[in-house]
This record gives C-alpha cells, sequence and structure tokens, in this order.
C-alpha cells in the first residue's frame, strides 16, 4: 500500500490521520470479497486502519484488528477483534516497546495458524519452504531426509532432480511420481502436498 512503502526510509506519521486514504489503497490493491483484512492500531482510533477495515467490510471481506486498547474505535469497525491488554508503556506514547512486541506476536500467530491450515505445514515441519537463498537450501535438504527416512546423498540427489522444490521432491518421492508429473498435480492443488498425493493416489485406482 501507498503509506506502508514511503515510511520504509522516512517517516510519514501524518498519513495515518486520512481515514479516505486507507479505503482508497485497499482499491489500488484489487481487494475482493474473498480477501480477509487485519488493521493494525495499537491505539484502536488511527483513522487510516478504520477507514481500511470499513472499507474493506462494505465489500464483504472478513475482517478483525489488533489494538491493546479494549472497546476502541477500531474494535467496533470489525468483526473480531484481537485484544492483548499490556499495559502503560515504559516511556509514555512508545507503543513500539509493549504495544508493538505484543501485536507482532499475535501476527506471528496468524501467520503460523494460517500456513497450518492451508496445509503448507507437516507435523512441526514447514514442508512448503521455497528454497531462495542457501541457508533454506539446507534446510529443505533437512526436511526431506526427516521426512522420507532416505539418507543424504539420495535426499540431495532427489532435491535436485525436483529442481531444488521441496515440495515436489516430496511428492516425486511419496507418489513415485517423476517431476513434471509431480508438479502438475501440485500446481491443479494449489501446492499443498498431502492433496496432490490424494489425487494422485486417486489416479491410480
Amino acid at each position: 500500500m501507498r503509506a506502508a512503502t514511503t515510511p520504509l526510509y522516512k517517516a510519514s506519521e501524518a498519513s495515518e490521520d486520512n481515514k479516505e486514504a486507507g479505503a482508497e489503497d485497499l482499491k489500488h490493491r484489487g481487494l475482493t470479497e474473498k480477501d480477509a483484512v487485519v488493521g493494525l492500531a495499537a491505539s484502536g482510533r488511527t483513522p487510516y486502519t478504520i477507514g481500511a477495515v470499513e472499507y474493506a467490510r462494505g465489500i464483504g471481506c472478513f475482517t478483525a484488528c489488533i489494538t491493546c486498547v479494549p472497546d476502541s474505535a477500531i474494535t467496533k469497525a470489525v468483526e473480531i477483534a484481537i485484544v492483548p491488554v499490556v499495559g502503560p508503556e515504559a516511556i509514555t506514547g512508545s507503543t513500539r516497546m509493549k504495544a508493538g512486541t505484543a501485536q507482532k506476536l499475535v501476527l506471528n500467530m496468524i501467520s503460523t495458524v494460517a500456513m497450518i491450515r492451508l496445509g503448507y505445514v507437516r507435523g512441526n515441519r514447514m514442508t512448503n519452504v521455497r528454497a531462495s537463498n542457501e541457508k533454506l537450501r539446507e534446510r529443505s535438504l533437512r526436511i526431506l531426509i526427516a521426512e522420507t527416512g532416505i539418507g543424504q546423498q539420495s535426499a540431495t540427489r532427489l532435491i535436485e532432480e525436483a529442481g531444488g522444490d521441496l515440495r515436489v521432491a516430496l511428492v516425486m518421492h511419496r507418489g513415485q511420481l517423476d517431476r513434471t508429473a509431480a508438479e502438475d498435480l501440485l500446481r491443479a492443488n494449489d501446492f499443498v502436498i498431502e492433496s496432490a498425493l490424494s489425487a494422485a493416489s486417486a489416479k491410480k485406482e
């Protein structure tokens, strides 16, 4: 969103006072009723955020908020209000301390649960990890070994055959498929490994 990019390199506190901008930015993002919008407002009264969630709710989106003030304006503008009550800040007005930390913890929980519900996690392993750097490539290899029980050499060879994609490697191994078939099944099943494997089993029956 426009209001979220500029402050990365230059403070833009005044932009949060523009209620209409919250709605306009969501319109520019192409928001539809299939989306969910979570508004963050430590004080619970930020006009920009309230404008955004009111617009989203108005077009049929699921809306929630994370605020640290019970019964604040934003809690009344959304369907679900998440309100961690942290008490006064150690430094008055510095909501980046308690409130900001609490909001980040809640966001971590939401994003983790979302990945689980989407089917991107198996057990306690993020099986849909995208290996975009060396650390994640090593992690993908470890997960592949743990998930399949094969040795490191075999796992290395398999993930190379899968083009470095852990999802493809897992479907190839568990479904006894080649790379093309595994990729096709994943695409057809929103890249959910278990759904792709179920579809592969159904085809064999």
